[in-house]
């Protein structure tokens, strides 16, 4: 078997029937084998290959399995870079796969910069923000080393791994038997970390002597595929619960125990509830800086914090001096959880979410901003199933802190690297993973990073739904430079170097039906019937340039006291509850 067409039958068994990429001279061989079994996987062709890379991102962040992605040598292959860097820090599985030029033509270990044309070193390049990156010597070791990377990058933590074959090695044989060893071989995962009975008596202990708990809980629920499972407990046991911003669709919005996301951008009543908290189960999420404020002292001061975490890398960075740390498998941890019982918690624990929906309710009008209301109107006309791409800057937190969003709905971030760019593409490979509608969330800078995807989603007549808002100017920066440098908005504005095309003009030149939301009252049954149709849209809101996120986290302060400040006898009422 030629080593190209065992490299897509092996993805086919594995139940991946969709790929994203762009041609190069390096990958002809392996496009030859996606055409050659075009019945079983269909190959999806972008117009760059960082769309490719984030394609593959929304596709295994809905899927549950590994994106793939492939690009040819030199430009093609580090343009894959960023989306490697997305899918790495927000833990999501993917396969890369890169061509690279003859064996022959490779400079090997000596000092000229290069020999073969557009030949590139990309294994070393993305190193350190990949699970693993392999170079391929010779077509006997391919069959293995593609096995142990796929199963690697789906093992533990989840994460994405590159392959990078040279052309040559693409067209040489295998015997067949080999090949359908490997095709065939069963898919392990890797370092499975169970829970013991000792940590499981620990936590039921612990959340026993508790008045106010909390769970604070990130992506690795979806990641271990437990969203339901962990829906259950919550239901069950009514604690109230806190999820970071890339993890806020676990539960839905109107879940009476769902009390919003944390951080520095995060809502109010969530990092007042945490702060109150005496016992924190934080659950697959590493508790960065954007979430407990830069001074760790100020976190959850009266708290004592478990950690349960599959990487036991992310236990290095402690958040709190006595924390108790569990590096096991959020699925074996939850099937626990679910049997563990709290008699005679119920009056405390219901006590304390009386307590918490007195501060939501205390805290409810408040950072009320246009932007917000915008999102909450639009979210609630969304389709019951669909899926909500968001891409970074104001945008994203504005639909972090006030999507309506419903338990048959999934919202996906570019959290980690917080990629600009990331929503339009990762929309198209969220399509192919659930043939749902998709709404994409975008600001007029993102979309301007791959714009070109417009092309993709007019050329296959994808029912995405582009919802552009746009203030004219980087916001988020521009924003900052208010606070921090005088308002010189260098670089952010139109009149110093920023500026926005005529968007009505780009829909109309990709074919999209475009229309206009001027304010709140354009957003009615219309616009409901125009998000819930089966054809590509574009809408594009406009609001004011000066337009803000709050509330927003000052240095050195702790994360309940954000900006604008509270009226101080409110803030005292509220740490007296």
């Amino acid at each position: 078997m030629k080593i190209s067409d065992f490299i897509v039958n092996f993805f086919i068994d594995k139940g991946i029937i969709d790929v994203f990429g762009y041609p190069g001279g390096m990958v002809t061989h392996l496009m030859d084998s996606f055409e050659k079994y075009n019945k079983y996987i269909k190959v999806h062709v972008n117009y760059h290959e960082q769309a490719s890379a984030f394609s593959a991102c929304g596709y295994a962040q809905c899927s549950l399995k590994p994106g793939l992605a492939f690009a040819t040598s030199g430009p093609g292959a580090t343009n894959l870079i960023t989306g490697i860097c997305n899918a790495y820090f927000d833990s999501i599985p993917c396969v890369f796969i890169t061509g690279q030029v003859n064996t022959y033509e490779s400079k090997g270990d000596s000092l000229v910069r290069q020999k073969g044309f557009q030949e590139t070193d990309i294994v070393s390049m993305v190193k350190n923000v990949t699970k693993d990156s392999i170079y391929i010597n010779s077509s006997k070791e391919l069959p293995e080393i593609l096995y142990n990377l796929y199963c690697l990058s789906i093992s533990g933590r989840p994460g994405p791994v590159l392959i990078d074959i040279p052309m040559n090695i693409q067209r040489e044989e295998i015997e067949d038997e080999i090949a359908y060893f490997y095709i065939k071989k069963e898919v392990k995962k890797l370092n499975t970390k169970n829970i013991d009975d000792f940590q499981i008596e620990y936590i039921t202990k612990s959340l026993k002597n508790s008045n106010r708990p909390c769970i604070i809980v990130g992506a690795g629920i979806r990641q271990s595929g437990q969203i339901e499972k962990f829906r259950e407990i919550v239901n069950k046991f009514k604690i109230p619960v806190i999820t970071s911003m890339v993890s806020i669709d676990v539960l839905e919005r109107d879940n009476p125990y769902n009390y919003g996301f944390i951080g520095s951008y995060g809502n109010r009543v969530a990092n007042f509830i945490t702060s109150k908290s005496d016992l924190i189960i934080s659950i697959g999420t590493r508790l960065d800086c954007r979430q407990t404020g830069n001074n760790l002292l100020f976190f959850a001061p009266n708290a004592k914090l478990i950690r349960i975490d599959i990487d036991s890398d992310e236990m290095t960075n402690k958040i709190k001096k006595n924390e108790v740390q569990y590096n096991i498998d959020l699925k074996d941890f939850l099937s626990y959880m679910k049997y563990m019982s709290f008699e005679g918690c119920h009056e405390k624990f219901l006590k304390w979410n009386e307590i918490c929906l007195q501060i939501s309710k205390y805290l409810k009008s408040m950072d009320e901003l246009l932007p917000n209301n915008i999102i909450k109107r639009l979210s609630d006309l969304f389709p019951n199933e669909c899926v909500i791409t968001t891409d970074v800057g104001q945008n994203q937190v504005w639909v972090a802190q006030s999507i309506n969003n419903k338990s048959t709905q999934k919202v996906l971030f570019s959290g980690g690297h917080g990629s600009m760019g990331y929503s339009l593409p990762a929309a198209i490979g969220a399509y192919y993973a659930v043939k749902l509608p998709i709404i994409c969330i975008v600001g007029d800078g993102g979309i301007q990073m791959n714009i070109q995807e417009l092309e993709f989603i007019r050329r296959e007549k994808l029912p995405i739904k582009i919802i552009l808002i746009n203030n004219h100017s980087l916001g988020m920066i521009r924003h900052f430079q208010e606070m921090y440098f005088n308002s010189i908005f260098a670089q952010t504005i139109e009149e110093k170097g920023y500026s926005t095309p005529n968007f009505s003009k780009i829909a109309l030149a990709y074919d999209l039906n475009y229309y206009n939301i001027n304010n709140l009252d354009d957003i009615n049954d219309n616009i409901k019937e125009i998000l819930c149709n089966d054809i590509p849209q574009f809408i594009e809101i406009g609001i004011k340039q000066k337009t803000y996120v709050y509330p927003k986290l000052a240095i050195n302060k702790p994360i309940e006291d954000q900006e604008p400040l509270m009226d101080r006898d409110l803030f005292e009422t509220i740490k007296k509850l």
